[in-house]
C-alpha cells in the first residue's frame, strides 16, 4: 500500500505526463504536488514506486512515466470524473445530439462513431444493436420453381428477407399454410425456441410445414448472425497526429489492422456489453487490449432498458481519462435515446 505522499505524488506524474506527453522530473514533481519535500525526498519515493513497477524511466530521459500498472491504479483510486448532468450539456455535445437523427439506426451508429471520434480526437467504435432473435410475424412467398422467399419481422419492425431453394416445390396454397401455422403456434418465440420445439414437435407436424419450419429457423439465424459482425470504426487517421505514436510505425501498423479485423474489435467491445457502465481497459495490462500503448474507454448502450450493443473511444494510453469517462457516458446516453424514440 502507498502513503499518502506516495499517492501524491503518483497522481501528480500521471496527471503531469497526461498533460504534457514528456517525462516527468523531480523538480516539476515538487512544483506541481505542491509538497513541501526535498529533491532527495522525492527522488526516493520515485525510486520506491519505479521498483513497485508504477513509474518507469525511458532510457532517454531522467524523468519518469506511468506504467500501465501505474495507469490502472491512478484510474481506479485517484480519479475523480464529475457525473454527467443530461440537463447542463456542454455546447459542442449539445450540437452533435442533433446530428443522431433516430430514422435510421444505422445512420444514428455512424453518427455517434464519427461524434465520439470528434470529440476525444481519437478513434470512436460503435457495434450495431444486436437483432433480436424474436419475430412478430413470418411469411412465405412463391417466388418460382423451389424458391421462396422467407420474410422475418421483429417485433420492433425490422424486416429481414431471406431467398431459399427448397427441396422440392411448394404451391401457394401450401405456403400460405405454412404461414398461418407459423404465425399461430410460434410467434413471440426466438428463433432458438422455435427451433428446439421443432425437434420435439416434427414428428407431428405435416412434413411441408416442418422442413419450411427448418429453413426459417435457419435464416432466422444468419439474419442474427449477421448484425453481431457490425461495428463502425471512425478517426483512425487522428493517431497519425499524435506524439505517442510519431516514432513508432509498426505499432501503427499493427493499430490499423486492428480497426481492418472488425471480428477482433467485436471481441474486444463484447467484453464491455457484459460489464454495467463506463469501463477502461489499458494496453499491457491484461489481454483485453492487444497493444501496449493502446486504452479503451467503453461502455454499453440500452434501448427499452436492454443492452443492444457498445461504443467507445481508443487512443493511446496517455489519455485524459476524466474526460474519455464523460464522452463515452454522454454518447451511450444519446445513441440509446436516439434508438428508443425510433
Amino acid at each position: 500500500m502507498l502513503d499518502d505522499r506516495a499517492r501524491m505524488l503518483l497522481k501528480t506524474l500521471v496527471e503531469r505526463y497526461i498533460a504534457d506527453g514528456q517525462p516527468v522530473g523531480s523538480r516539476t514533481l515538487s512544483r506541481a504536488s505542491g509538497l513541501d519535500l526535498s529533491p532527495a525526498t522525492i527522488r526516493n519515493v520515485m525510486a520506491d514506486l519505479e521498483e513497485l513497477g508504477l513509474i518507469a524511466s525511458p532510457h532517454t530521459s531522467a524523468g519518469r512515466v506511468p506504467t500501465a500498472r501505474g495507469y490502472r491504479l491512478f484510474v481506479d483510486t485517484m480519479l475523480t470524473a464529475r457525473p454527467v448532468d443530461v440537463h447542463n450539456l456542454p455546447a459542442e455535445v449539445v450540437a452533435a445530439r442533433e446530428q443522431l437523427h433516430p430514422d435510421q439506426p444505422q445512420r444514428v451508429i455512424a453518427q455517434a462513431a464519427s461524434l465520439l471520434s470528434s470529440l476525444s480526437s481519437f478513434v470512436g467504435v460503435v457495434t450495431a444493436p444486436r437483432k433480436t432473435s424474436v419475430f412478430r410475424h413470418i411469411e412465405f412467398l412463391r417466388l418460382g420453381e423451389r424458391r421462396v422467399l422467407v420474410i422475418l419481422v421483429a417485433p420492433d419492425g425490422d424486416v429481414q428477407n431471406r431467398l431459399i431453394v427448397t427441396a422440392r416445390d411448394y404451391t401457394v396454397s401450401e405456403l400460405v399454410e405454412a404461414t398461418n401455422y407459423v404465425n399461430a403456434h410460434y410467434t413471440g418465440l426466438t428463433v432458438e425456441e422455435v427451433g428446439q420445439r421443432l425437434k420435439t414437435e416434427v414428428e407431428a407436424l405435416r412434413g411441408e410445414i416442418a422442413a419450411l419450419m427448418q429453413v426459417a429457423v435457419q435464416a432466422g439465424s444468419d439474419a442474427v448472425a449477421e448484425s453481431i459482425d457490425q461495428v463502425v470504426v471512425s478517426g483512425e487517421r487522428n493517431l497519425l497526429g499524435l506524439q505517442d505514436f510519431g516514432n513508432d510505425m509498426p505499432g501503427l501498423r499493427r493499430m490499423f489492422d486492428l480497426f481492418e479485423r472488425k471480428t477482433e474489435l467485436m471481441r474486444l467491445l463484447d467484453v464491455s456489453s457484459r460489464a454495467e457502465g463506463v469501463r477502461i481497459y489499458i494496453g499491457g495490462e491484461s489481454q483485453v487490449v492487444p497493444y501496449d500503448a493502446l486504452s479503451i474507454v467503453s461502455a454499453p448502450y440500452e434501448v427499452d432498458g436492454r443492452v443492444v450493443g457498445t461504443l467507445g473511444v481508443i487512443g493511446p494510453t496517455r489519455m485524459a481519462y476524466d474526460r474519455m469517462i464523460q464522452i463515452v457516458d454522454i454518447t451511450a446516453r444519446l445513441v440509446g435515446h436516439a434508438l428508443t424514440v425510433r
